[in-house]
């Protein structure tokens, strides 16, 4: 009965055994917090330390990749067109057909030379076999030594002077007439072409058996500035 009444009956709880009862069960509540706080910041340092680790990465690692990626295909790139450029160039000099050497530093080209200009023709020139006139006289002294019929001398005069000047010696460079008359060739007139006398005895038939008179070959002249 003694010991049943102690288990029904416990002594009175005073601060001290009230203190006692509570320290032990507090303490570890306080220690299990502050291990949960710092288990927190842990885990977020943690994690903020990765990031930080991976954006390193990132930077230091991604422009190497990025210029080794677009190097390889720019020197692709590069060497295809020259290829093609030399390719191209060379179709052309074929083409063209001079000959030409290319090469990756310089060219040369070597041009077909031009065929040489065409010889000028010679200019006519009075034969050796016939002499200058050297001898003197006046145009009515050499009329009246060819024949000449005085009402004629007006028409002679104007022809004269329009094809020589009255000068005996008077030729033409490109065709080779010669003497008062400019007679052509110059080979057909008897004797010496450049002989004022002779020049106009065959001037004399020529007026007369081509345009009739001396008269006919001096209205042809003044029509065609030529007889």
């Amino acid at each position: 009965m003694t010991s049943g009444d102690d288990t029904r009956n416990p002594a009175p709880l005073t601060r001290r055994s009230a203190r006692a009862l509570v320290a032990p069960a507090s303490a570890p509540a306080s220690k299990v917090a502050t291990s949960a706080r710092w288990s927190r910041r842990r885990g977020v340092v943690g994690v903020f330390a990765g990031v930080a680790a991976l954006a390193f990465a990132a930077a230091s690692v991604g422009p190497a990749a990025f210029a080794l990626t677009d190097a390889a295909p720019a020197q692709s790139e590069t060497e295809t067109v020259y290829s093609s450029t030399l390719e191209d160039a060379q179709s052309l000099v074929v083409a063209s057909g001079a000959v030409v050497s290319l090469d990756r530093d310089s060219y040369s080209a070597f041009e077909k030379p031009k065929p040489p200009p065409p010889p000028e023709p010679k200019v006519a020139a009075a034969s050796p076999a016939t002499p200058f006139y050297s001898g003197g006289g006046a145009p009515s002294e050499w009329m009246a030594a060819a024949g000449l019929a005085e009402s004629d001398w007006g028409y002679v005069d104007y022809i004269v002077s329009k094809e020589s000047g009255w000068n005996p010696n008077a030729t033409n460079r490109s065709s080779g007439a010669c003497g008062l008359v400019q007679a052509l060739p110059c080979s057909k007139v008897p004797g010496n072409g450049y002989d004022p006398v002779d020049n106009l005895r065959w001037a004399n038939g020529y007026a007369v058996g081509r345009y009739g008179s001396w008269a006919g070959a001096y209205n042809f002249w003044i029509n065609n500035n030529w007889w």
